[in-house]
């Protein structure tokens, strides 16, 4: 699958069976993000809200956004080559195409972070 559309709306598809807990802000043809909104303490700061993950499209890519990687950066260890060759930057995958074999692997990124998140008392 090459339809930016398409990778797009099959990615929302996974991040919308976690709203709730988590929210929205936004949520249009090609932005989509979840975020916790709960007041917390982190590193000593106080926080209202934390950023799970998000989408959105760019001009050759779909960018997905995935923040569990800065609460436990070892995260990245159990990413598969597939998905991890993807990897630009930090926290940001570039996805271009779309097999079975992708969307799996994100399947399972997501939950994994979403148990990060619920360990840390983030969700």
């Amino acid at each position: 699958m090459e339809n930016l559309d398409g990778i797009f709306s099959q990615l929302k598809e996974i991040l919308l069976k976690y709203r709730p807990p988590f929210s929205s802000k936004a949520d249009d043809e090609s932005h989509f993000d979840l975020w916790s909104i709960k007041e917390l303490v982190i590193e000593g700061r106080k926080r209202k809200e934390v950023y799970f993950a998000g989408l959105i499209i760019q001009k050759a890519y779909v960018g997905f956004y995935y923040m569990p990687v800065y609460a436990e950066p070892e995260i990245k260890e159990f990413f598969k080559p597939e998905l991890l060759s993807r990897l630009k930057g930090k926290s940001c995958f570039h996805i271009h195409k779309l097999d079975s074999i992708l969307l799996e692997q994100i399947k399972e990124a997501v939950q994994r972070g979403y148990l990060e998140y619920q360990q840390r008392g983030w969700v």
